[in-house]
């Protein structure tokens, strides 16, 4: 049965993919609970802290001297973004549904569209435009006007989908430029564990068993999701695994009923299938 698993293939790499998008949605669980009473700069310290922990081991073991880079600036800008961005999930957990976090989340590969148009120059196709144009919709339909008001909550993960969108187009352009996978990974880590460790003693709350608990998990769940990240694309094509990204949703939907009793409503839904159908379209079209 092992041997399955180390084996290349469709099934594999699908079955990896899942676990990553299972492995998110319960780090999300851990941070919601984590923010009960900790503050979001701690709980992004933490998550931070475990993933560069893990990094370091095979970048020790490995043959070259992968902290060698020429690309320091990208890799400072894009901790950056990756502290911001991930700080901005762990505040909209908080304050929105896990579903609603979840879909406006996926909007990450809309606002990929015009990135890739004009920091990497790539072609666009007509369909894709239209599709963009449809996801943005269903983006609009999950800001909707509560109370005569913008859903200003909303804004916090859209933002985050961008600056996602930027780091993964600031990962294509250091990718082409043949920057080694483990060296990103762990400028990544160190970068954003600095940023977010220098606040974490304006905010700082001893964690409780509960919570180192819950902390542990998280840390864990980061570096699974690492894991999984590197097996899925190593078993099979990127095309392949692409749509299985949406399986978070159902997964976000349940968690988030079983821990919070969380109903998500009929708008969200209407706008999640405008989100993910024009992502898929989009994607598919710009990578052509």
């Amino acid at each position: 049965m092992s041997n399955w698993f180390s084996k290349c293939g469709t099934h594999q790499g699908i079955f990896f993919a899942v676990l990553i998008y299972l492995t998110g949605t319960l780090n999300d669980v851990a941070m919601k609970l984590l923010g009960e009473r900790l503050h979001w700069l701690e709980i992004v310290f933490f998550r931070f802290l475990f993933s560069l922990i893990v990094v370091l081991i095979p970048m020790l073991c490995h043959k070259r001297n992968l902290f060698k880079s020429s690309m320091h600036s990208q890799h400072i800008w894009r901790g950056s973004l990756g502290a911001i961005a991930l700080g901005l999930c762990c505040i909209s957990v908080n304050v929105m549904s896990l579903a609603e976090n979840t879909t406006i989340l996926f909007s990450e590969a809309l606002f990929m569209l015009p990135l890739s148009a004009i920091l990497l120059k790539e072609k666009i196709r007509p369909c894709s435009i239209i599709a963009t144009v449809v996801g943005f919709v269903g983006l609009l339909l999950m800001c909707r006007p509560k109370a005569g008001n913008i859903n200003t909550m909303a804004l916090i993960p859209t933002f985050a989908a961008f600056l996602f969108a930027v780091m993964n187009t600031m990962i294509k352009r250091m990718v082409n430029l043949r920057e080694h996978t483990l060296t990103m990974l762990f400028y990544f880590g160190l970068y954003t564990t600095i940023l977010s460790g220098m606040f974490v003693p304006l905010c700082w709350v001893t964690p409780n068993m509960r919570e180192l608990g819950l902390i542990v998990l998280l840390g864990l769940g980061a570096n699974v999701i690492q894991l999984c990240i590197f097996l899925a694309y190593r078993a099979t094509d990127a095309s392949v695994l692409s749509p299985i990204r949406y399986t978070e949703l159902p997964f976000a939907t349940l968690f988030g009923f079983m821990f919070f009793g969380q109903v998500p409503e009929i708008v969200t839904l209407a706008g999640a299938a405008l989100i993910i159908a024009g992502a898929v379209v989009s994607s598919r079209g710009s990578s052509a």
